[in-house]
C-alpha cells in the first residue's frame, strides 16, 4: 500500500541519532544516508519498500508535527515493542503511552507511543498474542 513515509526533522544529526537505533531494534536496515541534502531512509524487510525517511522538509521551512498524524511501526513481538520504547526514550524521545495491551483496538494489540525529538508521534505495535 505504501511506497514511503517521510517525517520532517529540524536537526539531522539529532534525528539520525534517534532513528538509527530505533530502526535497528525494528530490524529495518539503513538504505541510505545523504548528509548533503540532508536525509536518510530505512527499508522494510524483505524490502525494498516501503521506506521510512527522515529529513528537512522540502520547502526548507521548520517541520511541524500534524495534529492526529502518527507513524506506526510493526514489531514482530511484544519484546521488540518494549525494547523500541526504551531505545526511543534513551535517544531523546518523550513518552506518549507506555508499552501495554490496548484491548480497545483488538485483543492482541500491544503498543507503545512516543514522540521523536521534533514532536512527531510514533507508535510501535505488535498485533500477535504473547509468545
Amino acid at each position: 500500500m505504501f511506497s514511503h513515509v517521510f517525517v520532517g526533522i529540524s536537526d539531522f544529526d539529532r534525528g539520525l541519532a534517534f532513528y538509527t537505533p530505533l530502526m535497528e531494534a525494528l530490524g529495518a536496515p539503513l538504505r541510505f544516508c545523504d548528509r548533503s541534502r540532508p536525509w536518510a531512509g530505512w527499508q522494510s524487510s524483505p524490502g525494498p519498500r516501503p521506506l521510512f525517511l527522515i529529513g528537512k522538509p522540502y520547502d526548507q521551512q521548520a517541520p511541524s508535527p500534524g495534529n492526529g498524524n502518527m507513524v506506526a511501526f510493526l514489531a514482530e513481538t511484544r519484546a521488540v515493542v518494549d525494547r523500541a520504547f526504551r531505545i526511543a526514550l534513551a535517544h531523546g524521545g518523550t513518552p506518549e503511552g507506555p508499552p501495554g495491551l490496548r484491548p480497545e483496538y483488538h485483543e492482541h494489540y500491544y503498543g507503545a507511543y512516543v514522540r521523536d525529538p521534533d514532536g512527531n508521534k510514533l507508535c510501535v505495535v505488535c498485533h500477535s498474542g504473547p509468545g
